[in-house]
């Protein structure tokens, strides 16, 4: 087995299939396959002289490592499972690096954050709380905390809370989170509070969608901007004093529950669905594999079959998401955003034959009216007569041409080359979309 494991990786994947096989056999027939590998005429087969270095140091780490998880087999009958993990793991290291990872191609069905909210109280403003006259769910929420330490306060009773404010919590509770970990949250303020600043949470429980309670917090708050104000009303606000974060604010009280560890398959589910990028991933996984491990289940999302026991799962994903895979090309669009000007052409941008002219035309009209005097003893009146001078001036722009199959690059020369503006760009390619001639989907946002 060791003597192939430096080779090449295409001659590696060639014999994968054949070895997965073998191991997915009865227990006889793997040893006979170890010693007939072993012993094949020709079996051993020389590096190739264009082989890296490093590829040969870690081609060396990996027959250690194969022969420890080889002897643990045949004396404690380790799975099936982790002697290919083990395998997969010393080829992904020959592998050229190409494309993405698969862990930024997709994420596994299951594996998610949730969202959590709650309600409390911020104490210790420096007069910048609500204004309890305005806001009466704050004080009603400050006498129910008080009668739960046992103190009542009196009915009728005018309670002025200018250093309370009530704020909303929430926080992402992220996948695997245990009972004792800390996660970060976010507070801010809803009702009339001038600024946050200086406050501390209250303890407070966070709860799901569910409405169970998954965590607690409280701490003090870390505020990035700040309010200050003048006696004669002047005011000056630095960013939003009305919100901040508490770093480690929340302790995880309960884990949620997750379908990792369940049934004999797992879903990976694509970040941008594609068919192309469906098609590779279940390319890639099944020539490491073997047919069949890997489906497309449709454009978005492929089912890969994984081991039942957790801890060779977690192993077996490791290799997975390291798997170089080349994802497929976006569909050409381009993107315009009228109110900023912003304009984004993507890769696959085409433009057919076509010939563009664009220019401005200024008209220009001037009123300069004249005083018209009759002669003395005429009889005649004092008049205003109008006089307009009008003008147009049309800014000569040389007409520029695309080819058949112009690409991106020569549609962003033409352009510089007149030296359209954006607004004017967004002409010449809205003009070009109703012709037929631009080969992508125009986007104005």
């Amino acid at each position: 087995m060791k003597t192939w494991l430096p080779h090449p990786s295409f001659l590696a994947l060639s014999r994968l299939a054949h070895w997965y096989a073998r191991l997915t056999a009865s227990g006889s027939a793997r040893k006979a396959f170890a010693v007939d590998a072993a012993r094949k005429p020709g079996g051993r087969v020389q590096p190739s002289r264009a082989s890296s270095r490093h590829e040969g140091v870690a081609a060396g780490a990996c027959r250690r490592q194969f022969a420890v998880a080889h002897r643990g087999y045949r004396h404690r009958g380790a799975n099936d499972w982790l002697l290919l993990a083990t395998l997969l793991g010393c080829m992904l290291l020959s592998l050229p690096t190409q494309a993405e990872r698969l862990k930024d191609l997709a994420s596994i069905q299951g594996v998610r954050s949730n969202q959590l909210i709650g309600y409390g109280l911020v104490v210790g403003l420096n007069g910048s709380g609500d204004q309890t006259t305005q806001t009466p769910f704050t004080v009603q929420t400050f006498n129910n905390m008080l009668a739960q330490f046992g103190i009542k306060v009196p009915a009728g009773g005018n309670v002025q809370l200018k250093n309370v404010a009530a704020v909303s919590v929430h926080a992402d509770l992220p996948p695997f989170a245990k009972p004792g970990q800390v996660i970060d949250i976010t507070i801010s303020s809803i009702g009339n509070a001038k600024s946050l600043r200086g406050g501390s949470l209250l303890m407070t429980p966070l709860k799901g969608i569910d409405g169970n309670v998954y965590a607690i917090a409280q701490g003090n708050l870390v505020v990035g901007g700040f309010d200050a104000s003048g006696a004669d009303g002047s005011r000056i606000t630095v960013n939003v004093p009305s919100a901040g974060r508490i770093p480690g604010g929340a302790t995880v009280e309960r884990p949620v529950p997750s379908g990792f560890d369940q049934g004999n398959y797992l879903t990976l589910n694509l970040n941008r669905p594609d068919f192309t990028t469906a098609k590779n991933i279940v390319d890639q996984v099944n020539n490491l594999l073997g047919p069949g491990v890997a489906q497309a289940i449709d454009g978005g999302s492929i089912r890969v079959s994984a081991p039942l026991d957790p801890n060779q799962r977690v192993d077996y994903l490791s290799i997975l998401e390291n798997l170089e895979v080349e994802a497929g090309q976006a569909i050409a669009k381009v993107i315009i955003n009228s109110r900023t000007g912003t304009i984004v052409i993507g890769q696959n941008v085409k433009v057919q034959p076509a010939a563009v002219t664009h220019g401005s035309l200024t008209v220009t009209i001037t009123e300069d009216p004249i005083v018209s005097q009759p002669d003395a003893l005429s009889g005649g009146q004092t008049a205003v007569v109008p006089r307009s001078r009008v003008g147009a001036e049309e800014e000569a722009k040389p007409m520029f041409k695309f080819g058949p199959g112009t690409s991106l690059d020569e549609i962003v020369r033409a352009v510089n080359q007149v030296g359209a503006a954006p607004s004017d760009l967004m002409a010449i390619l809205e003009a070009l979309k109703q012709a037929g001639a631009l080969q992508a989907d125009l986007i104005v946002i």
